[in-house]
Order: structure tokens, then C-alpha cells, then sequence
């Protein structure tokens, strides 16, 4: 179907959360590339083609994003149906560099990190920018599709009885904001340094894995820029330290940001609020995958923060207040549900 004899083809190791089969396949003299293989039957083959559909766009626009490749039946997405599974499989271009991980998060040589910082701002401004004259053939879920009340309440347990009153409070507060043009739109809504590459020749960041977009405030992927930015700083004690750290990470992403779209002030000023919809984002993912994989719900260290936060509307993920320690960042004693 896509054309891959004679490349050599290795499975990328599975990862927590993960939901593909994913593999490298690289022949000299060519370009890598990316085989995904979906074969959870939870999305429709709808919300694929909404997927890949708008990374061409992107693509196409001058987004920075790895391209999906036309199978030799021109075909973006393909189906393949085997003993009564549907398994749905797409080809990417690999991108350019590799992960900040792969790099030991140091960035290149020479060059300072408030680079690093700028083009994180840079590349999501312009994938936002062309994501708002994008109009879908077939569309993506929008958010409140799947988080409101009712999904809350059948997915968190009936203990966390406090926790389902702040998300349900949460997603009133959402219903009423703006969803103009200019401020909803289709979103990556997992930009992090997980999903995209970096050319440590040139800075160049090439984003992938849009396989959580949907339609959502733009506001929201830069609260997650923000949340992510805490790990350049979280093991330093002082949180005055910590807070001009994070005025100075986030004022470097928005002018990069800014570069290349506007985003109201207005919007701006509910960066908290957007800090909360990441941690519920975070909560819901995790109730998910205990879910999926069939295990009784328990609540680690981890994720008994984040709810501590939400219930005690500690704002900015509690990286200012005394919950937090910069010994054992992020975690708080372990709930019984």
C-alpha cells in the first residue's frame, strides 16, 4: 500500500498512555519515515481522516509538521480489516532532529535556551494561524464533545465527590468564554516536547501525534507550554525564583508566539483558568487509561496532586504555594478512592 520493500522496519517501543503501533522504516538514500497503526476500536474511521486531513492542511499552509504520505492508492488513511478487527494505518514523514529527551534536554550548542523558548511560542503560533481559516471536511470532536458533565461523573469514582463539583464548576466557567474565530479553532492539544523534534542544526521544531486534536481555545495550548516549562525550574526552592523564572519562560513564548498571531489580552489574562483545564485534561486522561486497561482506579502521588489543586483551587498547578516541593516535585500524599 505505501510503497515501503526494502526499507528496514523497527517498532518504536511502546510508551505509558500510548495507543498506536508505531515504526520506524528508513532505506539508504531516502527519507525516514513514520507507519502508525491505530487499533483501538474507540475512535471512528471519521475522526482519523478529520486527523490526517488537517495535517495536510497544516502542511500544505507551511506548518511545521511532519507530512502524512498518500498511500499508492492516494489514499491518506488506509483500512485494513483482519480476523474482525479494523486496523487503520497511516504513513508519515519522520521529522528532522530528534526529542529534547533523546538530547539529555540540552539544547544546541551555542545557541541560548530563550531560542528554544521563542520557537516553541513561534511554531503553535503558526500552526494557530493557519488553523483559523481551516474548514473541515470531516471534523474533528470539539471539547465539551467530550468533556462535560456526564462524562465526569460515569469516569471519575463517587468518591472524589469534591473533585466532580470543582471540574463540573470548571466547565460552566468554559461554557461561557469566546469561541470566535480568533480564539477556537482546531488545537494539537498535546503540544509538549514529546511530540515534535528539534534540528539541533538549526533550532528548526517539526510537531507530530495530533492524534488528541480537536476543536478547542488556542488558549489552551499555551497553558500547556506553560505547565510543561516548569521542568527547566521545579527543583529550585525558592518560588519567587521559580514564579520570575516562569514570567520570564512564558513572556519569551508569547513573543515568539506572537510573531505569528494575535491573541487577545483578554483571552491572556485567563492563563489560570487554562492552567485547570490542563490539570482536568491530565485527571481525565489518567481515570482513562486505569479504565481501558481494565485496573481498579487508584490515585498515585501524582495524580493526588493534581486533584489536590483542583479542590483547593491552588492556582498555577500549586508551583507557587507551599504544596509544593522541589524535592519531590509535583506529588502529595497518596488518596484511598
Amino acid at each position: 500500500m505505501f510503497g515501503l520493500e526494502g526499507y528496514e522496519i523497527q517498532l518504536i517501543p511502546a510508551h505509558d498512555g500510548g495507543r498506536n503501533v508505531v515504526y520506524t522504516c528508513e532505506k539508504e538514500g531516502v527519507d525516514a519515515k513514520i507507519l502508525r497503526i491505530a487499533f483501538l476500536p474507540d475512535r471512528s474511521r471519521e475522526d482519523f481522516l478529520g486527523e490526517v486531513e488537517y495535517i495536510r492542511y497544516l502542511f500544505e499552509h507551511g506548518g511545521s509538521v511532519s507530512n502524512v504520505i498518500s498511500s499508492r492508492n492516494e489514499n491518506l488513511l488506509e483500512e485494513i480489516t483482519h480476523n474482525n478487527h479494523t486496523f487503520f494505518v497511516c504513513l508519515f514523514e519522520k521529522a528532522k532532529g530528534k526529542m529534547l529527551v533523546e538530547n539529555n534536554y540540552r539544547y544546541r550548542e551555542g545557541a541560548p535556551i530563550s531560542e528554544y523558548y521563542y520557537n516553541c511560542g513561534k511554531v503553535l503560533g503558526k500552526l494557530h494561524q493557519i488553523s483559523k481559516g481551516y474548514t473541515p471536511v470531516h471534523r474533528r470532536y470539539s471539547f465539551f464533545d467530550k468533556f462535560n458533565a456526564e462524562y465526569i461523573d460515569k469516569l471519575i469514582p463517587t468518591s472524589l465527590s469534591l473533585l466532580k463539583e470543582k471540574l463540573v464548576e470548571l466547565l460552566k466557567t468554559l461554557e461561557g468564554l469566546d469561541r470566535s474565530q480568533e480564539s477556537f479553532g482546531m488545537i494539537h492539544f498535546d503540544y509538549n516536547d514529546g511530540n515534535y523534534s528539534i534540528d539541533f542544526d538549526t533550532g528548526q521544531i517539526t510537531v507530530y501525534d495530533f492524534d488528541n486534536s480537536c476543536f478547542g481555545w488556542y488558549m489552551y495550548d499555551l497553558a500547556g507550554l506553560w505547565t510543561h516549562g516548569v521542568g527547566w525550574i521545579q527543583f529550585e526552592p525558592d518560588a519567587s525564583k521559580r514564579r520570575k523564572f516562569m514570567d520570564e519562560y512564558f513572556g519569551t513564548v508569547l513573543a515568539g508566539y506572537r510573531s505569528e498571531t494575535e491573541i487577545d489580552d483578554s483571552m491572556l489574562d485567563k492563563l489560570p483558568l487554562f492552567i485547570k483545564v490542563c490539570i482536568m485534561e491530565n485527571i481525565v486522561d489518567a481515570f482513562e487509561v486505569m479504565q481501558n486497561t481494565g485496573e481498579e482506579p487508584e490515585c498515585d502521588e501524582e495524580l493526588s496532586y493534581l486533584i489536590k489543586c483542583l479542590e483547593d483551587d491552588i492556582p498555577y498547578q500549586g508551583f507557587f504555594h507551599e504544596i509544593y516541593s522541589c524535592e519531590e516535585p509535583f506529588q502529595y500524599e497518596e488518596r484511598n478512592i
